[in-house]
């Protein structure tokens, strides 16, 4: 069996952090996605948005609530879960969640000040990643042996 859910989105609120008794976090916040088709009766461009509820736990459950806020742009891979309950009036009730085992911030730094730019989260790693690119290196031009030209403004023909 397989149980993978790769989606990205924005964020609908911001983060509501929390710890289990054995000092677990764990994060939960809403991610809305969405999806524009053509309606093939109508030929109209249409919008689809789902609005998910999403699940994080340990280290990128507090990296998550230090660097996002609501409208944070993000990119969740995890899997799909149903949680079942009977409510207070003796229903019972059910609802699909995602947990995320892993978190990739999008946006880039001038989408907000708190946004911590393209980084990602492993759930299953200690520390935040970011892309290993190399930084772009100022190089020195060469000494060479230019020669410097006198010349006075009225041999310049314009």
């Amino acid at each position: 069996m397989y149980n993978k859910v790769i989606l990205v989105g924005n964020l609908t609120r911001d983060i509501e952090l929390r710890y289990t008794p054995s000092g677990t976090a764990v994060a939960k916040f809403g991610l809305a996605t969405n999806r524009v088709y053509l309606d093939p009766v109508t030929k109209e461009k249409k919008q689809e948005v789902m609005f998910i509820d999403i699940t994080v736990f340990g280290r990128a459950a507090e990296t998550a609530n230090q660097y996002l806020k609501k409208g944070s742009q993000v990119l969740i891979e995890g899997r799909l879960s149903l949680n079942q309950w009977t409510g207070q009036d003796g229903q019972k009730r059910s609802k699909h969640e995602i947990i995320a085992e892993q978190v990739k911030f999008l946006g880039g730094r001038d989408n907000s000040q708190t946004n911590a730019g393209n980084g990602e989260y492993n759930s299953q790693q200690s520390a935040p990643q970011t892309p290993t690119q190399p930084e772009p290196q100022h190089q020195e031009m060469p000494n060479q042996n230019i020669p410097s030209i006198d010349i006075d403004e009225e041999d310049i023909p314009f």
